[in-house]
Parts: structure tokens; C-alpha cells; sequence
């Protein structure tokens, strides 16, 4: 992708999909956001996925590949420990400390992650762009490059933290995007929604709450859903919205 100059821009677990259950092959999806890459032209962008999305896109600073290569190292963090390591308790909160760059491997579910993979990463989260990896060195890294482990003596990691940090996620779209169509006017009630957390949680997101996570941070974007929403209601004011768990679920 690097290679023809493309940047994807949005990378997450959501869009990396396996091509078989049982392969290890994968594939990018939704291109979107995905921008082509010129050395000679300055490029800047304020969109994204919060929690992803690199320091120089938040900072509205030039971007290059290597905001993708720090995506690589948001996602490696997550899928190893279950856990974020900028996440907040809202967009705001997470974006700042995205812009510090300040975590570590301190959490007990990093007991088990060997060495290699904490350099792997700790040499992608790395604020300064024209220092991180890039994918060449990605591959040839120590972590990649093992022998692969004989069979039976693999480590199995806890997936319990990640089922959480799906669930937390999921939620955190939905309350985003109710949060959008307030301001939009809509009248909006969490009937059902907010009152069972183990049977609705599980299943929690919506194609509205996608695309506001996708969009967070582009005004313009919040405005050409505006339009959409005021154009299929003349009265939103006077329209009431009733969510539920049932109405607001989506495959994640």
C-alpha cells in the first residue's frame, strides 16, 4: 500500500478482516479516509479514529505513511493486552493523551508478552514520525523475524480485556453518535438502551455511530449529516426518537 504511495489513515481492528477463519491472511478495508501520499506537497487532515489516530493528525502537522505505522502499533498494543493505550473516558480526553504519547507495559497482561513485541511496538509509538518504523523494518524486527515457536509450546493470552475493550468501545459509539443527533435537534430517549448493560452491550453499535467515530473530528463531515437528517425530517424539533438496544445493533 506504502509502496504506491497510498495511506489508509484509518486503521483499526474494525477494518482489518481475516480472509479464512482458520488462515492467518488478511485484508484492509474501507478506504475512505485513505489519502495518495507526495513527497513534494504538504499534506494535512484532521479525521480519523481517536483512539488510532496519530499524533501528527490530531496536531494538524504534515502527514505521511508513517501515521499508518503508528496505527500498526495502537493496534498491536490492543490485540496483545486487551487494552488501550491512550484511551480515555471521551474523545477529548483520549486525544490528549494521544498527543503526549506517554504509556507503557506496566498491566499485568503484559506478563507474558515477550521483549520483541514490546520493542516492536515501543518503536511505533514513537511521536517523533520520521523515527518510527517503517514497514521494511517491520518485517525484518526481531519479533517478526523468530523462528516460528514449536507446537505446544505457544503461550495462549487471556482474551477476557479484549472482550471488554470491544464492549467499551461499542458503547462509546453509540453515546457519541446520541450525542451528535442532540445537537442536531432530535429528541432522543436511551429507553432500554441504558437499562440492561450485559444483554445490550454486547452487540452495541450502529451504522449512524460509525460513522460519527470515523468522523469525530471533521466538522464538515457532521455538517453533511446534518443535512441528511434534516432533509428526511422537516420537524425534527418536534420529532421524537426512541432508541433501544434492538434498534442500535450492528456486526461489529
Amino acid at each position: 500500500m506504502h509502496q504506491k504511495l497510498i495511506m489508509h489513515l484509518d486503521m483499526k481492528p474494525e477494518n482489518i478482516l481475516c480472509v479464512t477463519r482458520t488462515g492467518n491472511r488478511i485484508k484492509l478495508i474501507d478506504f475512505g479516509l485513505a489519502r495518495r501520499y507526495d513527497p513534494n506537497t504538504k499534506l494535512q487532515v484532521m479525521f480519523g479514529t481517536p483512539d488510532f489516530a496519530a499524533p501528527e493528525v490530531l496536531g494538524y502537522d504534515r502527514v505521511t505513511p508513517a501515521a499508518d505505522m503508528w496505527s500498526v502499533g495502537v493496534i498491536c498494543y490492543v490485540l496483545l493486552s486487551g487494552l488501550s493505550p491512550f484511551m480515555g473516558n471521551s474523545d477529548l480526553e483520549t486525544m490528549t493523551n494521544v498527543t503526549k504519547a506517554i504509556y507503557d507495559f506496566d498491566d499485568e497482561s503484559f506478563d507474558p508478552i515477550s521483549a520483541e513485541a514490546k520493542d516492536f511496538i515501543s518503536k511505533l509509538l514513537i511521536k517523533d514520525p520520521n523515527r518510527r518504523l517503517k514497514p521494511n523494518d517491520c518485517l525484518n524486527h526481531k519479533w517478526l523475524a523468530k523462528t516460528p515457536v514449536k507446537k505446544g509450546k505457544t503461550t495462549k493470552l487471556s482474551k477476557t480485556k479484549l472482550k471488554k475493550y470491544v464492549v467499551r468501545r461499542r458503547w462509546q459509539k453509540a453515546v457519541t453518535a446520541i450525542m451528535a443527533l442532540r445537537r442536531m435537534g432530535a429528541n432522543l430517549s436511551l429507553t432500554g438502551a441504558l437499562g440492561n448493560t450485559n444483554n445490550s452491550t454486547s452487540s452495541m453499535s450502529t451504522s449512524s455511530s460509525s460513522a460519527f467515530s470515523r468522523s469525530t473530528m471533521t466538522p464538515t463531515s457532521n455538517r453533511t449529516t446534518s443535512s441528511r437528517v434534516s432533509s428526511s425530517s422537516t420537524s425534527s424539533s418536534t420529532t421524537s426518537y426512541r432508541v433501544t438496544s434492538s434498534t442500535i445493533k450492528r456486526r461489529f
